[in-house]
Parts: structure tokens; sequence; C-alpha cells
């Protein structure tokens, strides 16, 4: 995000161990607030039938999880062998998660069309199947962020060992510091003012959602720029 992961590697450039692992844990905290995991748990948890902080933090836990699985397999070779994947695997998963966010916020801007947006009182329960799509959009985004995370660990850290280490540090407070971020936009929803205007909102939210993703699918071929 504008060279602020290059600043917090740079502190454990010739650093001590707990200094290289304390940067993994700063990335891995930061790596939830790319505009793009933003956006897609955003309509994720915004389009979902209940909109409880505890429902939203199950969501944000799962693409978490699902996020942390793949950074930490892809990124495995990378650490270990500077094997990165082909630039034409990294362009179609990086469009995956275009197309995920727009079908997202498709999806919000339907159930707003819809009228099912509106707090009934009741929350209703959507079921482990919302929880499933939540970690697969988790892996998809793993995938097309792991090439970017190798580089930057890499590029302070030469034992190996550190380096797994520091990288499986990253996978798991990345999943922490969605769940964190999911749980608090839930927790944002839930209260009575929000809660009343969300329905007005959605639209917008739907939309800005939807151009994102277009935008954010057309960068990964270069049709685009990308400045995060």
């Amino acid at each position: 995000m504008l060279g602020l992961d290059d600043k917090i590697a740079a502190y454990s450039h010739g650093g001590s161990l707990w200094l290289i692992l304390l940067a993994a844990v700063l990335l891995g905290l930061r790596h939830a607030t790319d505009p793009d995991h933003l956006a897609a748990v955003t309509t994720l948890v915004a389009s979902g039938k209940d909109r409880a902080a505890r429902r939203a933090g199950e969501l944000g836990l799962a693409w978490g999880v699902g996020h942390a699985t793949t950074l930490f397999l892809f990124g495995l070779p990378i650490v270990l062998l500077n094997s990165y994947l082909p630039e034409r695997v990294r362009q179609w998963a990086e469009t995956a998660i275009g197309l995920i966010i727009v079908y997202l916020a498709v999806r919000l801007l339907l159930r707003w069309y819809r009228g099912a947006l509106r707090f009934h009182g009741h929350p209703e329960a959507h079921g482990a199947r919302t929880r499933t799509a939540a970690f697969v959009i988790g892996l998809v985004h793993g995938v097309g962020g792991s090439a970017g995370v190798g580089v930057l660990l890499l590029a302070s850290i030469q034992s190996r060992a550190t380096a797994v280490a520091s990288l499986l540090l990253l996978a798991a407070c990345t999943a922490v510091s969605m769940t964190i971020l999911s749980t608090g936009f839930g927790s944002i929803l839930v209260v009575r003012p929000i809660r009343a205007t969300f329905a007005t909102v959605a639209p917008a939210l739907g939309a800005l959602s939807l151009a994102f993703g277009i935008w954010y699918g057309a960068a990964a071929w270069s049709i685009a720029p990308y400045p995060f």
C-alpha cells in the first residue's frame, strides 16, 4: 500500500530474530487493509442476512483462514526455493479476485433491490454455506497476494527457518486482523442509527465495490493502473 509494506520490512534488515518476526507480524496485520480485501469483506458482510457482530467475525475468520492457508502454501516455495508463481497464474488469480468482488457487489445490490436489507429484529441464520464461501474467497486472495509477500520477506531474511516462521506469522496475523476488521464492521452495522439507514447507503456501497472489482480485474492485465 503505497510503499508501507516496504517501510515495515525495512525495519527487519540486518536486525535480530525478534525484530524480523515483529516485522512479519506488522505486515500481516496491515495486509488486511489492502483495498481489495476491504472491498471483498465489506460486501461479503453487508450482503449477509445476519449482520450481527459475531456473525461478521465468523465470516472474517473464515476469510482470514482461507487467505492464510494459500498465503503460506504458495509463499513457502518462494521463501525456501526463490520460486515464484508464473506471471500468468498470478494474473488469473488477481482477475478471479476482481470477479469475486464484482459478484459480491452484485449480490449486495440485488438484495437491496429486493428489500432484503431491512432490519427485522431477528437475524436469520445463514449457516455454513456463507462461511464456506468466505473461506473460498480467502483462498483466492491468498494466491493473488503470495508473490508480493515473498519478495518482502526474502529481501530481509537470510535464514530459511526464520523465513518460514515469519511467513507463518504473517499468514496468522492476516487471519487475525481480518477477523478483527470484520467484527468491527459488523459492530458498526448493528448500531441503531446505522442499522436504520443501511438500506439507504447500500446502493452506493454496492456500486463502488462493483466499480472497484472491474477496475481491479483490469489492473491485473495492466489495462488500468494499480497504485496500491
